[in-house]
């Protein structure tokens, strides 16, 4: 059973970097059919999609957030990574790893972190 479980600060300040790491088991992060993603909820607001990586590297974001985001990975420990940059406090959310299907109808998000709550203040 693939798990996914997110890791990184609690707290950031204004103005720095927003670094989280997500650790897969139970299946390697360089399959065929799968993409890495990363996934926010702000408090009151709905699941906003930032980007992922796919198996082969390549990535791709949500265009508002293109400019301070970047996901990479670590094939050697099966990791995925986010940063996001010059934060604020409208950054602060419930931040979420999860593995999209490319292989169904409607590219599923079938496995999830359990989130990690992130909070962007001084």
């Amino acid at each position: 059973q693939v798990q996914l479980q997110e890791s990184g600060p609690g707290l950031v300040k204004p103005s720095q970097t927003l670094s989280l790491t997500c650790t897969v088991s139970g299946g390697s992060i360089t399959t065929d059919y799968y993409d890495w993603t990363w996934i926010r909820q702000p408090p009151g607001k709905g699941l906003e999609c930032m980007g992922a990586i796919t198996n082969s590297g390549s990535t791709y974001y949500k265009p508002s957030l293109e400019s301070r985001t970047s996901i990479s990975r670590d094939t050697s420990k099966n990791q995925f990574t986010l940063q996001l940059s010059s934060v604020t406090p409208e950054d602060t959310a419930v931040y979420y790893c999860a593995r999209r299907s490319t292989y169904y109808n409607g590219l599923p998000l079938d496995y999830w972190g359990k989130g990690t709550q992130v909070t962007v203040s001084s």
